[in-house]
């Protein structure tokens, strides 16, 4: 199967531009009521019993007993333990699948299941619907996520919310490098390491996506109407 963002598919340019918007109204229309919502990226080939899926699961769980929805990519690995948790936390549980060359099989744990041609419609929406990203250890598509939420709120193109990274050992020697690379470069500022948070264990990822929102709730214009954080209505049911 052919999975050219841009290549010909056997249709004229006009065509793909309708395919492409179709894409967007079918994400709008199907996640225009989600609500406040946590997206959580890391790799496919996390096994079950690895770390990487016991604390994703753990920390989905946690965030949708605090009313947060979850958003995965539906895939297997971290985006299924992603799914899984939320289900078991009684959240919404989302899944954004992807046509790949190798199909990606969606998990069984979505409530709201969507399929994407294009990674960049996709990734609209990941951003679009998210009061904070939890990234785990993962590839270059993981990294792909992280970075660009670091441009979107550095350049002021989305309003601030947490990203998390969890898992000390597995980021830490990325950071260094970012520490003593970008910053000595003056590539990114001292500060910009600032608009993300380690953690190891998911009660603290939770805590502070919580305590984050608790302490900026303000209006959030075109990405959310109404407070990131949920209700302690919702929060009790």
């Amino acid at each position: 199967m052919k999975s050219d963002e841009f290549g010909g598919d056997g249709g004229s340019e006009t065509w793909r531009v309708f395919r492409i918007m179709s894409e967007f109204v079918e994400g709008f229309e199907t996640l225009k009521d989600l609500g406040p919502a946590i997206t959580i990226f890391g790799s496919a080939r996390t096994k079950k019993d690895e770390w990487s899926y016991k604390a994703t699961l753990k920390v989905a769980e946690l965030l949708s007993r605090r009313g947060f929805a979850i958003i995965s990519g539906g895939g297997p690995g971290v985006m299924e333990a992603a799914n899984r948790g939320a289900q078991a936390g009684k959240s919404v549980s989302v899944g954004l699948n992807i046509q790949l060359p190798a199909e990606q099989k969606p998990n069984r744990y979505q409530d709201k299941a969507l399929t994407f041609h294009h990674f960049f419609a996709r990734k609209v929406m990941f951003v679009k619907y998210a009061s904070g990203y939890v990234i785990m250890p993962g590839g270059f598509g993981t990294l792909d996520e992280f970075f660009e939420s670091l441009t979107l709120i550095q350049t002021g193109k989305i309003r601030r919310f947490p990203v998390v990274l969890m898992g000390r050992n597995y980021w830490e020697g990325l950071i260094l490098w970012m520490e003593k690379t970008l910053v000595e470069e003056r590539t990114i500022s001292a500060d910009d390491l600032g608009l993300f948070h380690l953690a190891d264990h998911p009660e603290d990822a939770v805590e502070y996506i919580v305590k984050f929102h608790r302490d900026a709730i303000r209006p959030t214009g075109e990405r959310r109407k109404r407070s990131p954080l949920p209700s302690p209505a919702s929060q009790n049911e």
